[in-house]
């Protein structure tokens, strides 16, 4: 985008009090907004911004601005951290408002449930896989709102009906195509209209789109490749103090020793700050952070969880997997279905504690004064996040703004706030603002996993090698139950179910439910997606288990059990045809197939691998067929295919967070592996245009690769995978 300034701090503040769009300088369309943030994504250039103050009011979810040199700008509600989500939101709008993508400038919405809900999560935040699901609709809306009322500006200046008008690229044409006017011209005039109804506003019929749908270039690319892109890690501000922690590792852990005189010691280190958990040496520049820190030679009290291992956590795991958990899902007769089935199979299932380890480790930058709290941070959860520095400093909660920033990784990680309380704390101590960085040890070792789950399966089948019978227990952690408490009714936590209390197949008997079971001294959150990535790994793993106890093909099988479901059906066989299911492969290779509806998106994918005889796995083409309902942008659907699988890969390969004496015993990428380059296969993606709503892209690939994968290492070698990371010393050549 030509003209784009990163990270920029623009003049403008915005407080939405009535419904009135009437801006001195220009055209404002909010939906519900009350406070807009003037901390600028991409802001337009200085030059072009309006300054004062806006009163408005209108109706929910994201804004457009437009002043009158005719720059537009939206205010973003969700976080871009790597996804596409600027570029495919700023699509919808474009596409309504009549404008080119480039024409849109971006800033990010500040802290407001109310006014920037995600209507998918129900708060604002970016997750789910929910950002074009949840603004589809509304900023669509705001677009054709926009474009209403500049074309009805224009007719009233030509004195002609609007309907002989129309827009195209920032101007109206009038009926002869002879006379326009920009958007900038008559942004003022269209301010001054009354506003339509929103069930009024017409908007495009998809066959009409000439932006939606399309290969548009990412918005953001140019900055991040010259490096103009601004992370929370990049802050710099005006006597700015740097800190590098030491966070006891053990949960529940407090300071026992600190050498405040060696590290005082150190050239540009100005303060050691003790809190109950941690250490933070305070320094004019990292590097004397850094070297101080090394030099404290910290020593800690574990505390209570100071003896916990990973094999007490899954001791617990299978003990409490043993008793009945909250009914997710109950149909039929599932105990009469297993004991008259001429077959029966079982199988428990594990998969492991997993870290996020983004690139741009837990960073957080605070100005804590008497009155306010300015954080500078790359958050996907603002409004909590300030919440919960309100409560920790007891200031009230419009004095604590939040600058969010582009997020070099997110995953679920920055969801949480944990990293940015504790550079409050520190700073509680500090006068001036204060950047805390954590090193890529501390982030790996104080993360906040992906729950450990045991699952236990048993099926019936019948003569013919139908399941009669399905019993699916799911044994794990509640992050709902920390994070959403309401959405957990009855003890069903929706996200550990999910993909698994409402399976694809045809199941005339089924019984789904969930143990929850909190691991001591380990904190769970979200790992770009909880539930399905293991939920779809133990369900295809096992509908393969009984598709060769049946002894039919694995394609052939579900395909039967998916007549019903046509939009299912239709990723598995394009994924098999695509990838040429059945034909001739070499020894110890092997083809599996996976398929999935979650996050609103029908998903099956095909992985081919080899098997060395020493058991290690080569990935070598993942194929993938995805219906996500309407599309938005095919580009960026196949990068979060493509970066989605990769995630999932490393993680099935590689990923395994274990404890020993209450601590992580991974601590860096030697030890808890990334996927290198020469690793990754040829991933291909087919998509399956859809009139359906659209559904989620970013987790679904990452949930379905590893059964895909694992099931064609049996086709390879005949051994089962039940348990991750993938066990290759299982998997030698006798």
């Amino acid at each position: 985008m030509d003209g784009i300034i990163s990270g920029e701090q623009t003049a403008v503040e915005s407080t939405m009090s009535r419904r009135v769009f009437l801006q001195g300088g220009g055209l404002l369309l909010g939906f519900a907004l009350n406070g807009a943030s003037t901390d600028a994504v991409f802001a337009a250039p200085a030059s072009q911004v309006i300054e004062g103050e806006v009163t408005s009011n209108f109706a929910p979810n994201g804004f457009i601005r437009i002043n009158p040199t005719g720059a537009v700008t939206l205010v973003m509600p969700m976080i871009e951290m790597g996804q596409g989500v600027y570029t495919s939101l700023s699509m919808l709008v474009a596409e309504e408002l009549e404008v080119k993508l480039d024409q849109i400038q971006l800033q990010h919405a500040p802290p407001n449930h109310a006014l920037y809900r995600n209507s998918i999560i129900g708060i604002q935040n970016t997750g789910g896989s929910a950002s074009v699901r949840a603004f589809w609709t509304p900023l669509r809306q705001a677009g054709a709102m926009g474009r209403n009322l500049l074309v009805a500006a224009a007719a009233k200046r030509w004195n002609v009906d609007p309907a002989s008008c129309r827009a195209k690229d920032g101007l109206v044409f009038d009926a002869s195509g002879s006379k326009h006017l920009s958007y900038g011209e008559l942004a003022d005039a269209a301010a001054k209209l009354p506003v339509p109804p929103i069930s009024k506003i017409k908007l495009k019929d998809p066959k009409d789109f000439r932006l939606i749908g399309t290969r548009a270039k990412r918005v953001d690319s140019s900055i991040k490749v010259d490096g103009r892109a601004i992370y929370g890690i990049d802050t710099r501000l005006p006597g700015m103090k740097f800190a590098a922690v030491a966070i006891s590792p053990v949960l529940g852990g407090k300071v026992k020793t600190v050498d405040e005189k060696s590290a005082m010691a150190v050239k540009g280190v100005r303060q050691v700050v003790k809190i109950d958990e941690a250490v933070a040496i305070v320094a004019d520049h990292m590097g004397a952070a850094n070297k101080g820190l090394e030099i404290a030679a910290v020593t800690w009290d574990d505390g209570p969880n100071g003896k916990i291992s990973s094999a007490d956590i899954v001791k617990q795991l299978e003990r409490e997997s043993e008793k009945p958990g909250a009914v997710a899902r109950d149909i039929g007769n599932v105990g009469k279905a297993l004991a008259e089935a001429v077959q029966r199979i079982d199988a428990i299932y594990q998969v492991p504690f997993l870290a996020h380890a983004a690139m741009e480790p837990m960073n957080c930058t605070v100005h804590l004064q008497k009155n306010c709290c300015d954080i500078w941070v790359g958050t996907q959860a603002p409004t909590i996040t300030q919440s919960l520095v309100a409560d920790l400093t007891g200031l009230p909660k419009d004095t604590v703004k939040i600058h969010n920033h582009l997020i070099g990784g997110g995953f679920g990680r920055r969801l949480e706030a944990d990293a940015t309380l504790l550079a409050v704390k520190i700073a509680k101590y500090v006068d001036g603002p204060l950047k805390v960085i954590w090193s890529r040890e501390e982030d790996i070792q104080h993360d906040m996993y992906r729950p450990y789950y045991l699952d236990r399966l048993s099926a019936g089948l019948n003569a013919a090698g139908k399941p009669v019978a399905w019993k699916h227990r799911i044994a794990g952690s509640s992050v709902m139950s920390r994070y959403y408490p309401s959405y957990v009714k009855d003890g069903v936590d929706p996200d550990a179910v999910e993909a698994a209390a409402e399976p694809p197949y045809a199941l005339p008997n089924i019984c789904v439910d969930f143990v929850r079971v909190e691991p001591p001294g380990v904190r769970t959150s979200w790992w770009r997606g909880v539930g399905p990535t293991h939920n779809v790994f133990v369900i295809e793993s096992f509908v393969d288990e009984l598709a060769h106890a049946a002894k039919q093909d694995p394609v052939t099988y579900r395909k039967e059990l998916l007549s019903h479901n046509q939009r299912a059906l239709a990723v598995l066989s394009l994924a098999a045809e695509k990838a040429g299911w059945g034909s001739p492969l070499p020894m110890r290779h092997g083809r599996g197939i996976s398929v999935q509806f979650a996050y609103g998106s029908y998903t099956s994918q095909v992985a081919e691998v080899e098997v060395a005889a020493d058991g290690s796995v080569k990935v070598k083409r993942i194929v993938c067929a995805i219906d996500c309902g309407m599309y938005v942008n095919p580009d960026t659907i196949e990068a979060q295919v493509q970066g989605g699988t990769i995630f999932g890969l490393t993680a099935a390969l590689y990923g395994c967070i274990t404890f020993k004496n209450g601590r992580v015993e991974q601590s860096n990428f030697d030890n808890y592996l990334p996927m290198r380059i020469g690793e990754v296969p040829l991933i291909e993606t087919h998509m399956i245009q859809s009139a359906e709503a659209p559904g989620g892209v970013g987790e679904a690939p990452t949930a379905i690769v590893t059964p895909a994968v694992t099931n064609a290492i049996f086709a390879a070698t005949g051994k089962r995978v039940r348990s991750l990371p993938i066990d290759t010393a299982s998997l030698k050549s006798l």
